[in-house]
């Protein structure tokens, strides 16, 4: 039996048990560049430094600038709109 808690990379199939989606789904995401994953011979590792921020733990650098930026922008625009539901 293997010990799974010394590998330092997970299947597509492993991934997809813990999302709780199907292997096609997590294929389609690596391919789309959306879960990082490195290719060995015909296989995607995906690095068990990156379940945290495909299952929304943790949040890098960029993704936290964006939120900024996104929340800066909503403020901006809906401040007034915001303060007045605040009051409600």
């Amino acid at each position: 039996m293997e010990d799974n808690s010394k590998k330092e990379y997970l299947t597509i199939a492993e991934l997809a048990k813990i999302l709780g989606i199907s292997r096609i789904a997590v294929f389609k995401k690596v391919k789309k560049g959306q879960i990082k994953a490195e290719k060995i011979g015909r296989n995607y590792a995906i690095p068990k430094t990156a379940v945290a921020d495909i299952l929304g733990k943790e949040l890098g650098k960029s993704d936290k600038e964006e939120i900024d930026k996104a929340v800066h922008k909503t403020v901006k625009e809906y401040g007034e709109t915001l303060k007045l539901l605040g009051k409600e």
